[in-house]
């Protein structure tokens, strides 16, 4: 079974979280699927990706760049893992219509927007009755994570 950690977003904005899990996932050894609701979002994130960090930048690619294969992170608005990516993530509502064949699934929600909060209730009582291992990570005033409870 897949483990799937949500992610409840209250002090800073999806555009500076995702880089920062990102760049864990990398330091791991493991690759990214990033899932998002549009092509719009894909280029979006993607822009985010190249800027985030001055310093620094994420290796990524989508549909529009192709080689997937060559691709650590792959952003996405369509069920597919072309770049065979161990980790799922979920952005925007994007509500994966399967997450067996991933070792974890990211599920990022902004805890700001009602709509976000009440699809991710929907989302973990939806996986809770599928069997999967579920945590609650809440962000802290710092931009860190502590796991709650639940």
């Amino acid at each position: 079974m897949t483990e799937i950690a949500f992610y409840h977003l209250t002090h800073s904005p999806l555009e500076a979280a995702l880089p920062k899990l990102l760049e864990k996932t990398l330091e791991a050894g493991k690759r990214a699927l990033v899932r998002t609701i549009s092509e719009a979002r894909v280029e979006h994130l993607g822009g985010v990706l190249w800027t985030y960090d001055p310093a620094s930048w994420l290796a990524h690619g989508s549909a529009k760049d192709g080689h997937a294969e060559e691709q650590p992170i792959w952003l996405t608005c369509a069920e597919e893992n072309p770049n065979g990516a161990e980790f799922l993530f979920v952005t925007d509502g994007a509500a994966p219509e399967q997450v067996d064949g991933f070792e974890r699934c990211f599920e990022l929600f902004d805890g700001t927007r009602d709509d976000s909060v009440q699809n991710a209730r929907q989302r973990w009582k939806t996986f809770k009755a599928a069997g999967h291992a579920l945590t609650y990570w809440q962000q802290t005033e710092r931009g860190g994570w502590q796991k709650k409870e639940t």
